[in-house]
């Protein structure tokens, strides 16, 4: 079978990013963003989704975390449709249901070609120590756009911040493991392609 694996360079004058991915792994990661909470989530991602990533980003943090965290999730998205190819005998669908203390998530993937996120979450707080809260949801827009794939994520409640948004990463990592797997030979559209 050919590996399903890419590599994603992006630079401009906010962001220098490095991407590896590796859809048959086995969870395994290494993340250097500069931006430490967001470093922690996407660990949760490549463990809970089985699939291995390599991220080194340098951004303007002088600024905000704002560039890097959007431009990671395009260098993501850029990787996942590159190492799915053609998409041939993957699941397409996946949907996970996750809780995390006093918070869950509920999220749904389909990896149909077409970029659409829906994101119904609301935080108790603006901040996750100097983390900003609205970078979670520009970080899935850019992954579902650049990704081409429908992204639902809903959390109908909690009340930590940080349990929240962990419980957001694990959830699409979870939904996102099973829609990558390889279940048959086809590709799974009437269209013939996705």
């Amino acid at each position: 079978m050919k590996k399903r694996t890419a590599c994603v360079q992006r630079k401009t004058n906010e962001t220098d990013i490095s991407v590896q991915m590796n859809l048959d792994g086995q969870g395994a990661y290494e993340i250097s963003t500069g931006v430490g909470f967001f470093d922690h989530m996407l660990c949760h991602l490549s463990k809970h989704s089985g699939i291995d990533l390599t991220v080194q980003a340098r951004g303007d943090l002088q600024v905000d975390a704002h560039h890097t965290v959007e431009d990671v999730g395009i260098c993501l998205g850029e990787a996942l449709g590159e190492a799915l190819g053609e998409k041939r005998g993957i699941a397409r669908f996946g949907h996970a249901v996750v809780p995390m203390e006093d918070a869950k998530a509920e999220v749904s993937v389909d990896l149909s070609g077409r970029a659409y996120l829906v994101y119904r979450v609301q935080y108790t707080s603006e901040k996750i120590g100097e983390f900003d809260v609205q970078c979670v949801e520009e970080f899935w827009r850019a992954f579902s756009a650049a990704g081409r794939l429908n992204l639902h994520i809903e959390v109908p409640y909690g009340v930590n911040s940080h349990h929240i948004a962990e419980a957001v990463f694990k959830a699409v990592g979870q939904a996102l493991g099973q829609a990558v797997r390889i279940t048959g030979k086809r590709i799974p559209s009437t269209k013939g392609t996705l």
